[in-house]
C-alpha cells in the first residue's frame, strides 16, 4: 500500500481525494496555483506545493513540473481525478518511468480507448451494437461525402477526446461545413488533433453510463448504471442513479456488454461506458471515459461503494474486496452540478469572489464542494463549483430531497446555475421521468427570478459587502449607509432577519442583476 499520493487536481474533487486517502491512512500531497493558494484542498492536505501561475497549462497540465514534486516529497503514486491530466496517456507513462504509480488505467489502454474510432472497432469485435459512423477524417468534403451517404441530422464529433468538446450536430448539408469547421478547431484547441468523425445521430435517446471497475486479478464489476440525459450542451447537468428505463434484463444485458469492452480493452481500475438508449430499448455503444466520473457520488450512495478509495486500492495492486452480487443497490441517488454561470444571461461564465456560501445538509444530502466565504472564482478554470446528491428511496423520494437541499443552498458574489436547476426538477416531464438528451433544447426550460427576489438578493449581498463579511454588524439595506458603501453603525439589524424575509423556496443561488 502507498504511504504518500500526490493529488494532481484542484477544487471539489482534488478534495475528494484527499479524504479517500485519509480514510486509507495515506499522507496526502496537493498541489496549487498561484490562485489556489487558500483553496480548501491545499488547507486540507498533509502538505501542499506550489507548482506555477494560474494559467492550468503553467501548472495543472504541467505534468513534468507535478511529476518533479512527487519525486522531491516522496510521493509514491499521482492521482489525477478528472479533467486536466486524467485522461494523458503520455502523462501515465511519464509517471511510471519516473518509477511512479499512475492512480488510473494504464496508458495502453488510455490510449487505446481514448481513439474514439478504435474504441468502436473494439464495441464491434465485442458485440455491442454502435451507431452508424465514419472512420478518422480530416477533410470536410469527406465527412461530408459520408454525412450525405448516412443521411442527415448527424453528429460531428472530435476523434480525439470527449467531454462534449468538439462535438456539432448538424441537422442538413446546409449547415455542414461551416459545423464541422468549428469541431475541428475546438478539437485541435482542445486535443492537439483536429481529426473527427461523423456519427448517425438519433432523436428521443438517452445517454446511460455503466460503471465498471477492474483489478489485476482478472476481476471485471459493473457498479449499477446512471441516468445522464439531462445535458446543455453535450455537458451532463443532472445524473441520477439507478435509470427509470432501464429494466433487470436491459440492466444485465448493458454491464454484461461494458465488461466484455472493458476486458478487451486489458482495462485496470475504474471507468465508465457509455451508451445511447432508444425508446424501443435498443442500444448502441458510445465512448468509454478511462478516469473517474464527475457523477460518481450517485452510484457510491446507492450501492455502498467507495470509488475512489476502490481505485486506490486496484492501483495499488490488491484484489477487489467484493463481487458484482454483493453490490445490493438501494434507493435512488440524483446529483446536481452547480456551475458559476448566470442562466438569467444566457448562461455566461460568472467571476468574483463569493462573499457568503451556505451548502445545504440533513438527511439524504451529500455535498462535495470547495467553496467557503471568500473564495475567487477565477475563468482559469472549469466553472463547477460543487455537487449535490440526493438520495431517497425511490425517485420522488430523492427528487424533493433535491428541491429541499437546492433551496437551502446560499451563494452570494457570482451567479449559479441553481434556480435554472430548480426549474428543471420542477418541469412534469422530468418528474414522470420522460427525459432524453434532447430534452432541455425541445422544453426549452428557462431560470425566472422576481424582480422583488432580485431587490432582497441585492440588498443582503450589500449588507455582506460593506461588513467585509461580518454581516451581524451591518445596517439593514435600506439605510443609506449601507447603500452608499459607509461604515455600518454598530446597531443595525442581523443580516439574518433579511434573509428571513426571502422566498425560502427558492435558493439565493446568483449575484442579482441589480448589484
Amino acid at each position: 500500500m502507498f504511504s504518500k499520493v500526490l493529488v494532481a487536481n484542484r477544487g471539489e474533487i482534488a478534495l475528494r481525494i484527499v479524504r479517500g486517502l485519509r480514510d486509507l491512512d495515506i499522507q496526502s500531497v496537493a498541489v496549487y496555483s498561484e490562485v489556489d493558494r487558500l483553496s480548501q484542498h491545499v488547507r486540507y492536505a498533509d502538505e501542499a506545493h506550489f507548482i506555477g501561475p494560474a494559467n492550468a497549462a503553467e501548472s495543472y497540465l504541467n505534468g513534468d513540473r507535478i511529476i518533479a514534486v512527487a519525486k522531491a516529497c516522496g510521493a509514491e503514486a499521482i492521482h489525477p481525478g478528472y479533467g486536466f491530466l486524467a485522461e494523458n496517456a503520455d502523462f501515465a507513462e511519464a509517471c511510471e518511468n519516473a518509477g511512479l504509480t499512475f492512480i488510473g488505467p494504464s496508458p495502453a489502454s488510455i490510449r487505446l480507448l481514448g481513439d474514439k474510432i478504435e474504441a468502436r472497432r473494439i464495441a464491434e469485435r465485442c458485440g455491442v451494437p454502435v451507431l452508424p459512423g465514419s472512420g478518422e477524417v480530416t477533410s470536410i468534403e469527406d465527412a461530408m461525402a459520408f454525412a450525405d451517404k448516412i443521411g442527415y441530422p448527424v453528429m460531428v464529433k472530435a476523434a480525439a477526446g470527449g467531454g462534449g468538446r468538439g462535438i456539432r450536430l448538424i441537422a442538413n448539408p446546409e449547415g455542414f461545413r461551416d459545423a464541422a469547421a468549428r469541431a475541428m478547431q475546438e478539437a485541435q484547441a482542445a486535443f492537439g488533433n483536429p481529426a473527427i468523425y461523423v456519427e448517425k445521430n438519433l432523436q428521443r435517446v438517452r445517454h446511460i453510463e455503466v460503471q465498471v471497475i477492474a483489478d489485476k486479478f482478472g476481476n471485471a464489476v459493473p457498479v449499477g448504471e446512471r441516468e445522464c440525459s439531462i445535458q446543455r450542451r453535450h455537458q451532463k447537468i443532472i445524473e441520477e442513479c439507478p435509470s427509470i428505463a432501464v429494466s433487470p434484463q436491459l440492466r444485465r444485458s448493458l454491464t454484461r456488454a461494458a465488461v466484455r469492452i472493458a476486458r478487451a480493452a486489458d482495462y485496470h481500475n475504474v471507468g465508465t461506458v457509455e451508451f445511447l438508449l432508444t425508446e424501443d430499448g435498443s442500444y448502441y455503444f458510445l465512448e468509454m471515459n478511462t478516469r473517474l466520473q464527475v457523477e460518481h457520488p450517485v452510484t457510491e450512495i446507492v450501492t455502498g461503494t467507495d470509488l475512489v478509495k476502490d481505485q486506490i486500492l486496484v492501483a495499488a495492486g490488491e484484489e477487489l474486496p467484493y463481487e458484482e452480487a454483493d453490490l445490493l443497490t438501494r434507493g435512488w441517488a440524483i446529483e446536481c452540478r452547480i456551475v458559476a454561470e448566470d442562466p438569467f444571461n444566457n448562461f455566461l461564465p460568472s467571476v468574483g469572489k463569493v462573499v457568503f456560501a451556505r451548502e445545504p445538509a440533513g438527511p439524504g444530502i451529500r455535498v462535495e464542494s470547495a467553496l467557503y466565504d471568500g473564495v475567487e472564482v477565477t475563468p482559469y478554470y472549469d466553472s463547477l463549483l460543487a455537487k449535490v446528491t440526493a438520495w431517497g428511496r425511490n425517485r420522488e423520494g430523492a427528487r424533493t430531497r433535491m428541491k429541499r437541499a437546492l433551496a437551502e443552498f446560499r451563494v452570494v458574489g457570482v451567479a449559479t446555475n441553481i434556480p435554472y436547476l430548480q426549474q428543471i426538477l420542477d418541469h412534469p416531464d422530468f418528474v414522470s421521468g420522460d427525459v432524453d438528451t434532447g430534452f432541455l433544447d425541445r422544453h426549452q426550460v428557462f431560470a425566472e427570478e422576481p424582480l422583488s427576489e432580485q431587490r432582497e438578493l441585492a440588498e443582503i449581498a450589500a449588507l455582506l459587502l460593506v461588513s467585509g463579511g461580518d454581516a451581524d454588524h451591518a445596517e439593514p439595506s435600506g439605510n443609506a449607509h449601507a447603500a452608499n458603501g459607509h461604515a455600518p453603525g454598530p446597531n443595525g439589524v442581523a443580516w439574518r432577519s433579511r434573509m428571513g424575509a426571502l422566498n425560502t423556496n427558492r435558493a439565493m443561488g446568483r449575484w442579482p442583476k441589480s448589484i
